[in-house]
């Protein structure tokens, strides 16, 4: 009992002490500079002058979308002084005299208290205040959350002026400001001049001329504003020719005397006198140039992925692409969707139809394929992380609703956002590439369908369409093989996307699901060969034993499939195997072909000695092979170590090191038993192992083998001589043979004599060269 009572007294005690503590608390609030803090907001949350005027357009779009929706309920008639009505529209002009730029719109506009509260407090937003007074009823796609995108005006204006109509509102207000902290509200002395609505008058600072420029204007307008729904105009200036007024002439008697005169003149000059009349009339009127104002539409293009894709024609993705993309060409596939879930957006992605020349030369991290939009307005088109490096080539919109921005729409406030729209973009990506591919197997299903249905009797042969997917391979294939090195996420994907040439394929590209598809229920493995060209591989050495025994081999002829084969070791439970290695078996040995195989390996192991000690650290070792068929010999290398292919890449790498460069490949050499000249080396060295010719041989033989399994020589020197040496002895010529001695030559006087009178010859003077060639006339 006593112990409740002491808990009960101690909470007593925290209790008031806290409550004394909050009572002893004095409350402050913070000061600040207005016009310091204003002028921070400027020019810290912009980086680019250009922005200002993107958030006015936003918000002249917002002010747009609000009016449109309370008219749905509660429409009205509104006018000016004049008599006319607003439109639904945005206009900009520009007065290069008073070096003034106005921004209208027919929006909402606002009342004395709306400029005190929305545009006299830093940070409010109208355009939130009006979704909460709309309530739970609210699904109007808003932009201007923030309410300090209006200040960025002061980036390029010393002062600036807003006059406002609103329907709430008798009379027409003007906010009027210089950043300085403070700003003055009054009566439009010009009374209602826009009915409803909003004008906004920049008077621009010295350094912001650029901005009177209209080409510059539109430039802007288009980046930025190009999707807004509503119009926006531009006043431009066109000079027009148009006929001068002649004025009369008072003498008329003159003229009549002068009409007489010319009457009387003879018949003679009838004919002159109609000609310089039909001379008169084809002669056009006096002219003079007049200037005249006209209203430009800027935003043409409108947003397509806005819109179902049941709607859109495919010419209008097209369009929409040459417009985004700036090309000319139209794009080989493009997608269309709406992602829903966590964070929702719609997009369209393109591929284009031809690779960029610097598809690869980028020298920073950032792309300009992919263009950012927030509610139709441009934010951005410089990603860092948006899709990965090897989809640098895929073109497109992203359009989100709710997508979180920071006050000056330049950064995104939330990398995680980033990341989850970028692992849907990836997706939807490959997914639009292995579309390409299957539309290309359904129509070439149709094609064998309508071929079997043709009647007998026919001979013309139908011409099959343009495949697809070859074209993308052709153009975008190291980008595919490249994601497979960089995005283990979604390798397996990628390696579906994967297309080879085979030595059964006939030229065509075909997948590693095709390939295993037709493999032999006996072969376990998938065989590759890399070179520098398929026409290089086929003639190589290590595809003799493939082509005799009918297996089906994989042409890699690109250096980056080197690094490929080392991400996806095997596909669809078969691995993949390269025959240019240590252990590659075309197919399971028997019990009775492994007895034969140690038998023969004893008899030849002397031999297999004698190779080690006369080509020394030049190979690690000597074997009998069994992937070879016609050649004497073969180097191959160990199962994990590199190829003679990579070898000859890391050396070629400009930017390697020395490290890198020294790195060679072992090799492993394997003869064929059943060769005539391995048969000739084996039956010499059991009869004399320091036999000069055999050791020469082998050494040449190496070094052949050397070129066909495609390392480069270690001594060309050495090389050569040992060539030389062949070739004397193919001529039956001693092998120490010096040099024979130089034949004479006589020199004719004649030839000296001539060669004499020519150099005289040119240099004679001139009147010389003229008597010679009158004597020899």
């Amino acid at each position: 009992m006593n112990n409740k009572i002491r808990v009960l007294l101690l909470l007593t005690t925290l209790i008031f002490g806290t409550l004394a503590q909050e009572a002893a608390k004095e409350t402050f609030e913070f000061k600040s500079d207005v016009a310091k803090m204003l002028d921070i907001i400027i020019h810290s949350l912009y980086t680019n002058r250009n922005i200002f005027l993107r958030e006015v357009i936003s918000n002249a779009s917002d002010a747009l979308d609000k009016i449109r929706f309370l008219y749905l309920t509660e429409p009205q008639d509104p006018h000016n002084d004049s008599g006319e009505a607003p439109t639904m529209d945005i206009r900009i002009r520009t007065d290069k005299e008073s070096r003034t730029l106005t921004i209208m719109d027919g929006g909402l506009g606002m009342t004395k208290e709306d400029l005190i509260n929305q545009l006299g407090s830093l940070g409010s937003s109208g355009t939130k205040r009006f979704l909460e007074n709309l309530g739970e009823n609210s699904d109007m796609n808003m932009i201007g959350q923030f309410g300090v995108g209006f200040y960025s005006v002061f980036l390029v204006a010393d002062e600036v002026k807003v006059a406002t109509k609103s329907d709430k509102s008798e009379t027409q207000w003007v906010w009027e400001s210089t950043a300085d902290g403070n700003f003055f509200i009054y009566e439009d002395p010009r009374g209602n001049t826009l009915g409803r609505g909003t004008e906004i008058t920049l008077d621009l600072k010295k350094d912001a001329d650029e901005y009177l420029d209209i080409e510059k204007l539109k430039t802007i307008l288009k980046q930025y504003s190009e999707f807004i729904h509503f119009p926006i105009y531009v006043e431009t200036v066109s000079i027009e020719k148009v006929p001068a007024e002649v004025p009369p002439d008072d003498d008329e008697d003159e003229s009549a005397e002068k009409d007489k005169d010319a009457e009387k003149e003879g018949e003679e000059k009838d004919q002159e006198e109609d000609k310089e009349e039909d001379e008169g009339e084809d002669k056009e009127p006096p002219m003079k140039e007049i200037a005249t104002n006209k209203w430009e539409l800027v935003n043409e293009n409108k947003p397509i992925w806005t819109r179902k894709a049941a709607d859109i024609e495919k010419e209008e993705y097209h369009n929409f692409y040459k417009a985004i993309a700036k090309e000319s060409d139209e794009p080989l596939w493009y997608t269309h969707f709406n992602a829903e879930g966590e964070v929702e957006f719609k997009s369209i992605l393109f591929i284009p139809s031809k690779a960029p020349f610097n598809l690869f030369d980028h020298t920073a991290n950032t792309l300009t394929n992919i263009r950012l939009y927030v509610r139709r307005v441009f934010i951005t088109d410089e990603f860092k992380d948006l899709l990965p490096r090897y989809l640098n080539f895929i073109k497109g919109v992203v359009d989100s609703d709710d997508l979180p921005l920071n006050v000056s729409r330049e950064l995104l406030q939330e990398s995680r956002i980033l990341k989850i729209i970028k692992k849907k973009l990836i997706r939807k990506a490959l997914a639009m590439i292995k579309e390409i591919a299957e539309a290309d197997e359904q129509q070439e299903d149709e094609e064998k369908e309508k071929e079997g249905e043709k009647k007998e009797g026919e001979e013309e042969a139908m011409e099959p369409k343009t495949r697809k997917y070859p074209i993308f391979w052709e153009q975008f294939g190291k980008n595919i093989r490249l994601g497979l090195i960089e995005d283990s996420t979604n390798r397996a994907r990628l390696t579906k996307l994967l297309r080879f040439k085979t030595s059964k394929s006939d030229g065509k590209l075909i997948s590693l699901e095709e390939y295993v598809d037709r493999m032999p229920e006996e072969q376990k493995n998938i065989f590759y060969l890399i070179g520098e060209s398929i026409e290089v591989i086929k003639k190589s050495p290590f595809m003799e034993r493939a082509t005799a025994e009918d297996v089906e081999v994989i042409f890699m002829d690109e250096a980056i499939d080197e690094y490929v084969v080392g991400h996806i070791t095997e596909f669809s439970g078969k691995k993949l195997v390269s025959l240019a290695k240590e252990n590659a078996k075309l197919k399971d040995e028997t019990d009775a072909d492994k007895k034969l195989d140690a038998k023969r390996k004893e008899a030849w192991e002397p031999f297999m000695k004698w190779l080690k000690k006369v080509l020394g650290d030049k190979i690690e070792k000597a074997s009998l092979s069994k992937r070879v068929a016609t050649s004497p010999c073969v180097l191959v290398t160990p199962e994990y170590g590199l190829t003679a292919n990579m070898e000859r890449i890391m050396k070629g790498q400009a930017l390697a090191d020395g490290g890198q460069k020294d790195q060679s490949a072992k090799r492993i050499m394997e003869v064929n038993p059943r060769h005539p000249i391995i048969d000739e080396l084996r039956r010499r060295v059991k009869d004399d192992e320091e036999d000069p010719i055999a050791m020469d041989n082998a050494v040449l033989m190496y070094e052949i083998a050397l070129l066909q399994s495609g390392f480069s020589l270690d001594d060309t020197g050495a090389f050569a001589a040992r060539m030389h040496k062949m070739i004397k002895a193919g001529l039956n010529l001693n092998l120490d043979a010096g040099l024979v001695e130089e034949e004479e030559y006589v020199i004719e006087e004649e030839e000296e004599d001539e060669e004499t009178d020519e150099e005289e010859a040119e240099a004679e003077a001139e009147p010389a060269d003229e008597a010679h060639g009158q004597d020899e006339l």
